[in-house]
């Protein structure tokens, strides 16, 4: 008997392409499952983007050059080389001061392999350093708001 329990070529090879078949269904959900679960909003790529720079990204100066309804354009030098760049807080209006002229200095945090990719606020940081009503200056707006 060249196949144990009885069984045909035929039999065996139907059996083979069954399985082979449902293996390839499971992966095809499985993979569209991954595909459909790796699918994220580009609201909700920005909003990951800041929480990671704001828990490890690096500080350092920066210069508030322009604002324009919701956009903020800042400099700052990292390593000599200076950077220029924007951020859209129009998803973050609760956290921005209401009046600009408050600000005193602009703190920046961004990533050391990739200086040029930063934010200047997010939703639990904030480098948008305000002066008190007596005029001092230092304290982070999100430190002042919440006071």
């Amino acid at each position: 008997m060249p196949f144990p329990l009885g069984w045909s070529y035929g039999t065996a090879q139907a059996v083979t392409l069954a399985l082979a078949g449902l293996l390839t269904v499971l992966l095809a959900i499985l993979g569209y499952r991954a595909w459909r679960d790796s699918r994220v909003t580009a609201e909700e790529r920005e909003r990951r983007r800041r929480a990671a720079l704001a828990a490890h990204g690096k500080m350092a100066d920066a210069v508030l050059v322009e604002i324009r309804e919701d956009l903020l354009f800042y400099t700052y030098a990292v390593r000599g080389v200076e950077y220029t760049a924007s951020q859209d807080v129009s998803a973050l209006t609760e956290r921005v001061p209401h009046d600009y002229s408050s600000i005193a200095s602009v703190a920046v945090k961004f990533d050391p392999r990739n200086p040029a990719n930063s934010i200047v606020l997010a939703e639990g940081w904030s480098g948008l350093r305000v002066e008190h009503a007596a005029g001092a200056a230092g304290d982070s707006f999100n430190e002042l708001r919440h006071s």
